[in-house]
């Protein structure tokens, strides 16, 4: 079954939008990460200020073999740009993909 990383990032109001732009304008290199799935960056609705960015790999190794290379270290590096980080903080949840479902045709 598949892996579900979240990333719980911790973004002051003054910070969403360069977040946001940031996640945007991302080079987008993990899709083509073998065993990626899916990715969701989901913005908070609810008067808290945690952003949730939802990866879904094929398995835990071919989460750990990205986060282990080259492309990963370029995204998280800031890009040499010299911006501050948008993220107060970060703590990553793991889960098993137990049941899913699709929508109905």
């Amino acid at each position: 079954m598949s892996v579900v990383k979240i990333n719980v990032l911790t973004v002051p109001a003054e910070a969403r939008e360069r977040l946001e732009d940031r996640f945007a304008n991302r080079a987008g290199a993990v899709e083509s990460s073998d065993g990626f799935e899916w990715f969701e960056l989901l913005r908070p609705v609810e008067g808290i200020d945690s952003y949730l960015v939802y990866t879904r790999w094929r398995s835990e190794e071919d989460f750990q073999a990205w986060q282990d290379g080259q492309d990963f270290a370029r995204g998280h590096s800031g890009g040499g740009s010299g911006m501050a980080p948008a993220a107060t903080g970060s703590h990553v949840w793991t889960f098993e993909v137990v049941t899913q479902a699709a929508a109905k045709s």
